[in-house]
Order: structure tokens, then sequence, then C-alpha cells
């Protein structure tokens, strides 16, 4: 009964909700083995309360065992909580409603890359053959942009050309929950990107392709978001650097935020729906500051 309810759930989410493919897919990651793990203990014990708070506090606990850490668990408990709710609209169903409890977890600063180790990402050192501009300017724009905008790596991926509006210098990007928000490129970034697309068009003659994605792989067909994720690691490895699309994301509004650019402008361009989200960039920053003030003053009492 509950993995019917799950699946009409996980519909709900898609159709009514408009989440993402990522966003279901992390949903369904914490929410079956559980729905999986009740049935199986209903069979067990038929004669138990559907809703028995054992049930969960054992579930955690083996969660916890399996070295899961505090932070998934209160993300499995916050994607319960949303079933729930919509559990607690079917009348058959209220027999299963938990009571949830509250996890706490270690806020964890993001990490980012320092302004003056980012530049020598974008200096173009390192020789290219011929045969290798398409891939070499491919890669080196998927890096440049995500850096210079902002985006998610799935926005990035899922980037056309008829996204691109080259007047203003503008991407259009899909983001949680299906939301589209348009992102300032930037007048370097741009310039990189228009160089890539000379090499993108006759590579995409070369192999016959009609994808209108702005980023293709080695048959020309749209890059997946692991594909993005090996090629921005390869080519941090390239300047002894290891970084993910993430940290250039938490670099761009870290820098933002250094530079004088207003809490609010950060949070439209990054997407986030919550302010709060976006105020973990101030940690950050903060946390420079007292590093660099440690390091520099006389009297800020670190040893020489």
């Amino acid at each position: 009964m509950l993995s019917d309810q799950l699946a009409k759930y996980f519909k709900y989410l898609a159709l009514e909700k408009k989440y993402s493919r990522h966003t279901l897919s992390a949903y369904q990651r914490d929410l079956a083995p559980f729905v999986k793990y009740l049935e199986q203990e209903h069979a067990k014990q038929p004669s138990a309360q559907k809703n028995d708070p054992l049930f969960l506090r054992v579930y955690l606990h083996q969660r916890t065992q399996g070295k899961v850490s505090n932070r998934s668990l209160s993300r499995f408990l916050s994607a319960l909580s949303g079933f729930q709710k919509f559990l607690s609209n079917l009348p058959k169903a209220k027999a299963y409603l938990f009571k949830i409890p509250k996890m706490k977890f270690d806020s964890k600063i993001p990490e980012f890359i320092p302004a003056n180790e980012i530049d020598k990402l974008f200096e173009h050192t390192q020789p290219v053959k011929e045969n290798e501009k398409f891939k070499y300017w491919r890669d080196f724009v998927i890096v440049s942009l995500l850096y210079a905008t902002g985006i998610r790596r799935e926005e990035l991926a899922n980037i056309k050309l008829s996204d691109i509006d080259v007047n203003v210098k503008t991407i259009s990007v899909t983001g949680k929950g299906n939301k589209v928000r348009v992102v300032p490129i930037g007048d370097t970034a741009y310039d990189d990107m228009a160089e890539y697309l000379n090499y993108r068009e006759s590579f995409q003659q070369e192999k016959s392709s009609k994808s209108n994605y702005l980023f293709l792989n080695k048959f020309g067909q749209p890059l997946s978001v692991r594909s993005i994720d090996r090629l921005v690691k390869k080519f941090a490895s390239l300047f002894g650097m290891d970084f993910t699309p993430h940290t250039l994301r938490h670099s761009f509004a870290t820098h933002l935020l250094e530079n004088g650019a207003d809490l609010l402008l950060i949070k439209e361009i990054l997407g986030h729906s919550s302010l709060t989200t976006t105020q973990k960039y101030t940690h950050i920053t903060a946390e420079t500051m007292k590093k660099a003030y440690k390091q520099a003053h006389p009297r800020s009492g670190a040893k020489k």
C-alpha cells in the first residue's frame, strides 16, 4: 500500500510541483529504502501499529551505523516530512504518519577558490594541437561559464543555443523546480564562448550532428552531468588544482560578495529560493577576513 502511495507522490511532485529529475532522484534515494524497510517490518509484525515510532528510530540507527552523516539523515527526514504531508490528505494513509524528530548537523563552510588563484585558469597557457581545439575550448568554456555565471552543473548541461541572447549577453537557464531565470554572462566569458562556438560549428558539421545543446560530447550529442564533473576535474588537474562545478559556483558567489555585490542580487543570480541559503557566503567572507587578520595584524594573537 505504502509503495503505491509513494509512486503517486513522485507523480505529484513531477506533474504538480514541477520538480526536476535531479530532485526527484534525490527523493527516490531517500524515501524508497525507508518505505521498503517499513513494508518488510509490517509483514514481520502485522499486529504492530503502522506508525510505531520504534520503526523510525531503528531505521535511523541502522543508517547511523552505516556511517550516514547527520546532514544526509536530516535531508531524509525533510523528504519524509513532505511525503507525510501528502499522506495526511489520504484517509487510509494516516496510520502511517510519524512524528518527525529534528536533527542537528555541523554547517560546513563551502569550499571556494581564492580570488588570487582563479585568474590562472583563464590565461590560455596550455599548448593546444589543431585537432584538439574543439575539446580544449569546450572544456575551457565549461569552466569559464560555471565561474562567470554561478549556474549549477545540471543547468549548464541543459543550455541550448536558443537560450543565449547575443544582444544583451545573457543565458536563460532552468533551475530547481523548473524555474527559469536569466543570468548575465560578462564580456570576457562571452568572448570565450563565441570562440568556442566557431570550433563547435566545425565539429558539428564533421559529426553530422543536429543537436541544439551548447556543449557536445565526442559523438556530437549533449554532454551529461557526469561528463561535466569529469571534464571540470580534468581541467583543474592541468593547473595542479582540484575543484568541482559546485566549487566554481561557490567561488562565483564568494567573490561577488567580497567585491561588494548585494546579497539579494546574488540570491537571484544563483536561483536560491531563500535568502538564508545565500547568507552562508557571508560566513565564508567572515572566515577569510579573520584568517587575513590573524596573519597580518601584530595584535591578533597568532604565533609568529
